[in-house]
């Protein structure tokens, strides 16, 4: 077929959609090889019948998403696809430290987490019927009870909806007709994708699904066919750049189209693009492009028509992609959670709804939250929704649109939702002196430790500071069992992903002063010299540029504005980390501004985000005891609320390690989860030890240090669990091999590369310490887990910019 012909076809084949004809596999073969002014009118096409659809519908203008919690239930699979990392073997389970599934305790605690942010939908995805493979999932059921994983489902899938309200939408995989039937009671809508029709990739030694039983794909048609005669909305959709052709495509979208016209039961349609992953046999395979992505996007919705709703993930392609894929006609994008990573994509994570919502705006739509099932089988709850689970759904759902009621859904959260505030009189007792006496060389009681192990295995967040304090003196056995409760916190929370951003640092305070009109000096950090570091900085792939310290005297007192306006001026892209709060509070001084006006100077100048350090404990008896220069505390505290307010995030820390006490360390986390809830301006915690550490008892060992390390990250990730969500392992004063070990203790980040970068490396007060994203990789190998290259606010960076760092 010449371009001349193609063109005469696709235009036919559109004038068809467009008047309701049903599409061949020809036509939607003729849609998906589109290119250029093709795809142009294609797209237009697949927006206008979207359009249709959507004012039918009685939605006109609303794209949809489900603000859901996604529950790992089991990461055990028997199926071996060549692409997935979201399934472990037994070994990996092992070298993670990893039950073979989550326990109700720990799938309560998400899902009750999740209900006071306001999700509706706890998403269930585990692997296919592990127990048939795997002898560990087989132990590990009968220990516990349970006929099948299905059976464990089942179970929880009740439990959730009875504890928390959350409606369950379960992604077991292949299913029976019976099973299907058998879960319906307690899901109001379950899913699977059909992936693709292509037998070739599922029965040819090497193709991506050879070796999977359940990516038969007469078993999987089989399955969409069985729901819908059990009458079950089901999600479902195509995975796409996994090896099919294009006629292969169009095939598996011609063959949703027919299931659909007999049953009616298929609420969504996913469009799902292929990303690879390390360490999967796909590793080394090209992401389908964009242009060819939206062609897809836009048959499917010719081909499935104008009342379909056609999703397309948007944590899996850039940000400046996604206005395409909604004129290639997607109206949904699918479950986005505010709590829980996307544990089958972990190195792309959610975006923020706040900024979905804009992003969607700006296109020209308005973004609005749905349940998991879909409006038209809540309007017709008789026929799709089970007796037993439509009062749930009937309770969260709008009365007159069926999409979701956020009103209702917070009263319910707040209904069972059991994390209340502490009392002062939970509090520690035993805050340390001026002289650090207090509490010391205190034996923690082995029975007080393990009993608040006991109550933060169903609530972390929940216990007395009292509790933490104990646990801050867990030893041996209770400090493994602290540490894996707090990875497995972790785990089912923020998720595998080891992050880190590509960083640059820059110490304001060695800012020389130049004379006008001298030839400026390339050995000092000047604002000539500034330019060229953000110049090399970006070229090595940077997105950060942090800059802390105070100005000198000899300098203008605007000099911390000038110094933000060249990096802008030189590269606007780059993200400014800059200014701590004493840096805030002496530049506000010097040009007689209240911290309010001052911020809005450094946000007008192009500050970006603002490092939250410059403070040790946040208790004025220890400050003027270890760091008496350092901001009162109180400053800090306002200074770093008007800077949230103001707009600015920032990271939070603890330097510990000086003396201070127990209850000092959970003193301070208490503080910062205070402030969190105020403002919600922290994007991290870095629990950094201090220079010389020493405990409450005074100076101790290797092996004392190195337990005293990982009870601090345990205990902070129990206790900011549900505040924040981050916790960074500080390898430059840890080490590689000790920041891994934080890693499996409740840490998920790993902060800034520090590059030093070929211009003036010295001008950063960490010059010498780099980490290259070739050593992330290698301490996320030792750990067996996946990397994520971050922004400075937990975002994620362009491809392009993924690309240059690695070069």
């Amino acid at each position: 077929m010449d371009r001349g012909q193609l063109a005469v076809d696709l235009q036919t084949v559109i004038e068809r959609a467009l008047s309701g004809d049903q599409l061949t596999v020809d036509d939607a073969e003729t849609l998906v090889l589109a290119t250029g002014a093709d795809l142009e009118r294609l797209l237009d096409a697949s927006a206008r019948l979207r359009d249709e659809g959507l004012a039918r519908a009685g939605r006109p203008g609303v794209i949809t998403f489900s603000k859901k919690v996604f529950l790992p239930i089991t990461t055990l699979c028997r199926d071996r696809c060549h692409y997935c990392i979201f399934v472990d073997t037994p070994g990996k389970l092992a070298l993670k430290g990893k039950p073979p599934y989550m326990s109700a305790e720990q799938i309560l605690d998400v899902a009750r987490l999740g209900a006071s942010m306001g999700c509706k939908e706890a998403l269930f995805t585990l692997g296919d019927r592990p127990e048939d493979r795997w002898p560990v999932a087989r132990a590990w059921l009968d220990e516990h009870g349970y006929e099948s994983t299905l059976h464990y489902v089942r179970e929880m899938a009740q439990l959730v909806l009875d504890e928390t309200g959350l409606l369950p939408h379960l992604n077991p995989g292949v299913m029976t007709a019976e099973e299907l039937a058998w879960l319906r009671p307690v899901a109001p809508s379950m899913g699977m994708m059909l992936e693709t029709t292509s037998y070739r990739l599922w029965a040819e030694k090497g193709e991506v699904h050879f070796g999977s039983p359940d990516k038969d794909p007469a078993v999987r048609l089989q399955v969409l066919e069985d729901a819908g005669r059990a009458r079950v909305p089901l999600t479902t959709g195509i995975l796409v750049g996994i090896g099919e052709t294009a006629r292969e495509r169009a095939e598996s979208l011609v063959a949703l189209r027919d299931i659909q016209d007999r049953f009616g039961h298929l609420q969504e349609v996913i469009v799902q693009n292929f990303r690879s992953k390390p360490a999967t046999a796909m590793q080394n395979d090209d992401d389908l492009g964009v242009r060819e992505y939206a062609a897809t996007v836009a048959a499917a919705r010719l081909v499935m028509g104008a009342d379909a709703r056609i999703q397309v993930p948007p944590n899996l392609s850039d940000a400046s992609e996604l206005g395409l894929l909604l004129r290639a006609g997607a109206d949904d994008w699918g479950g986005v959670s505010p709590l829980t990573a996307d544990h089958v994509n972990p190195e792309r994570p959610w975006p923020q709804i706040v900024e979905l919502a804009e992003l969607t705006r700006r296109e020209g739509f308005r973004l609005t939250e749905r349940l998991t099932v879909h409006p038209p089988y809540v309007r017709d709850a008789a026929q799709w929704i089970d007796e037993a689970v439509r009062p749930r759904v009937d309770a969260l759902a709008d009365p007159s649109t069926m999409l979701a009621d956020e009103p209702a859904g917070s009263l319910i959260s707040r209904s069972v939702h059991p994390f209340a505030r502490l009392r002062p009189s939970d509090r520690p007792e035993g805050r340390s002196s001026a002289n650090g006496s207090a509490n010391r060389g205190v034996a923690v009681h082995t029975s007080a430790v393990r009993s608040a192990l006991s109550r933060a295995a169903s609530s972390p967040g929940a216990l007395s500071d009292r509790d933490y304090a104990e646990l801050m003196g867990a030893e041996g056995d209770d400090l493994d069992a602290l540490a894996g409760l707090a990875n497995d916190l972790r785990r089912y929370t923020v998720g595998e992903a080891i992050s880190f951003v590509v960083n640059r640092n820059v110490t304001s305070t060695n800012l020389s002063p130049v004379t006008h009109g001298d030839a400026p000096d390339r050995s000092a950090l000047t604002f000539e010299t500034l330019t060229e570091i953000v110049d090399d900085a970006w070229a090595l792939g940077a997105t950060e540029l942090c800059v802390q310290g105070v100005i000198p005297d000899a300098l203008p007192a605007d000099s911390s504005l000038r110094l933000a306006r060249v990096v802008k001026a030189t590269r606007p892209e780059l993200h400014l980390h800059a200014f701590r709060p004493a840096d805030i509070a002496d530049g506000a001084a010097r040009l007689g501004l209240d911290d309010v006006d001052y911020l809005a100077a450094l946000r007008d100048a192009g500050v970006d985000t603002v490092p939250g350090t410059g403070v040790k404990i946040l208790d004025d008896a220890v400050r003027l005891r270890v760091a008496p220069g350092d901001l009162p505390v109180d400053r800090w505290i306002s200074i770093v609320t008007a800077a949230h307010r103001a707009g600015f995030r920032s990271t939070s820390v603890m330097v510990y390690g000086n003396g201070e006490s127990a209850a000092d360390r959970v003193g301070h986390l208490r503080r910062l989860i205070e402030l969190q809830d105020s403002t919600g301006g922290f994007t991290e915690f870095v629990p950094m030890p201090a220079i010389g550490h020493a405990g409450p008892a005074g100076r101790e060992s290797a092996g004392q240090e190195s337990d005293s390390h990982r009870r601090v990250h345990a205990v902070a990730r129990l206790m900011l669990h549900g505040h924040i969500d981050h916790i960074q392992a500080p390898w430059t004063r840890l080490g590689f091999a000790e920041a891994a070990l934080m890693l499996q203790s409740g840490a998920d980040d790993l902060g800034g590369t520090l590059l030093d970068g070929r211009v003036l490396p010295e001008a950063g007060v960490e010059h010498g310490h780099e980490l290259l994203p070739a050593d992330v990789d290698r301490i996320a190998r030792s750990l067996s887990r996946p990397v994520r290259q971050r922004t400075t606010t937990y975002g994620d960076p362009t491809d392009e910019r993924k690309r240059v760092a690695r070069a």
